[in-house]
């Protein structure tokens, strides 16, 4: 990404995130931490301008300096519209006024929609995804043999949160924009997997509001990897093509697995205890103990960094994709 393109990039997301038409106090809060991580009098002037409405969609896509850049702002607004959940009509008119404000070409656009649309309906009841394909049946564990003892019901949940953190923090090191989208409904159907082990029948809006009390909020979590993205100057489209060019290398994106592995980590062992306590904890003793695991998570992240780039190495997004979304994965 060209260094003047960054501004309106920036602006347009920030511009989407709002396009609902409500400013929450997680989106308050994000936008001061974006303009932390982004860094420079400029960018704290410009969110001040965009939460001020002072600040157009269209002004911002005029100051695009190609094609490739209006396309990788495009697809990172439909991310942060889809954040927390299907899109709205304000959201969905802000979309439609943005594509026609960057005269994009309807080359894959419609599929980037789709796609986001569709991640943001995923089914929490799906299996958990996971970055390869199954073993073949003649090689896939058999659930006991002789002489073995079966797997204990926590070690299989203490496997499992560590494979899922492992597959959101992967996600963040692959280029293709719509990959730190899947993060949300990984985290939103490990969550629903441990209450159901534990008897409990979760809808979206209540492990919305479980990920909420712990300050990891969807829109916020899209919001910073967004701007991680930016500042790696790396942008990619969901087919795999280069979308404007290539600067400053990857810091930005191993620092997004970093962050996601851990978040996701400490998700699922708060969401184990806080269900099999019957959801009995206080909003401040969970958090509290989801700080306890964050810092679990952060000791653990020396150790699993190989286990991180060779999960994005042989992770297939387009059969990661469709299994989290429930269709055939090909």
């Amino acid at each position: 990404m060209n260094e003047p393109d960054r501004e309106p990039v920036i602006a347009i997301c920030l511009l989407a995130a709002l396009a609902d038409g409500e400013r929450t106090p997680e989106e308050q809060e994000h936008f001061a931490r974006i303009t932390a991580r982004l860094g420079g009098q400029d960018i704290s002037e410009l969110v001040a301008r965009v939460q001020r409405g002072e600040v157009t969609a269209a002004g911002a896509a005029g100051q695009l300096g190609s094609a490739e850049s209006r396309r990788t702002a495009y697809e990172m607004a439909v991310a942060m519209v889809y954040a927390d959940g299907e899109a709205n009509p304000s959201e969905r008119a802000f979309l439609e006024q943005l594509k026609q404000a960057m005269a994009l070409s309807d080359d894959g656009l419609a599929e980037v929609d789709q796609e986001a649309e569709s991640l943001s309906r995923a089914p929490l009841a799906g299996p958990t995804p996971v970055a390869s394909p199954p073993p073949p049946k003649s090689e896939a564990p058999r659930p006991s043999q002789a002489g073995i003892p079966a797997v204990s019901h926590d070690a299989a949940l203490e496997a499992m949160i560590r494979q899922q953190a492992l597959l959101a923090g992967a996600l963040e090191l692959l280029p293709q924009n719509i990959a730190s989208l899947a993060i949300i409904p990984i985290q939103m159907r490990l969550v629903y997997r441990i209450g159901a082990d534990y008897g409990q029948k979760l809808d979206a809006a209540q492990i919305k509001d479980l990920l909420g009390v712990l300050g990891i909020g969807a829109a916020g979590q899209v919001l910073d990897g967004v701007a991680r993205r930016i500042l790696g100057g790396l942008g990619r489209g969901m087919f795999g093509r280069v979308l404007g060019g290539v600067v400053g290398g990857t810091a930005g994106l191993v620092a997004g697995a970093g962050v996601s592995f851990v978040t996701t980590y400490a998700l699922g062992h708060a969401a184990k205890q806080y269900y099999a306590q019957g959801r009995k904890l206080s909003p401040a003793d969970l958090r509290s103990l989801f700080e306890r695991f964050r810092g679990e998570a952060e000791a653990l992240l020396p150790r699993v960094q190989q286990e991180l780039h060779a999960q994005s190495r042989y992770l297939d997004l387009g059969r990661l994709l469709a299994s989290i979304r429930g269709g055939p994965t090909g």
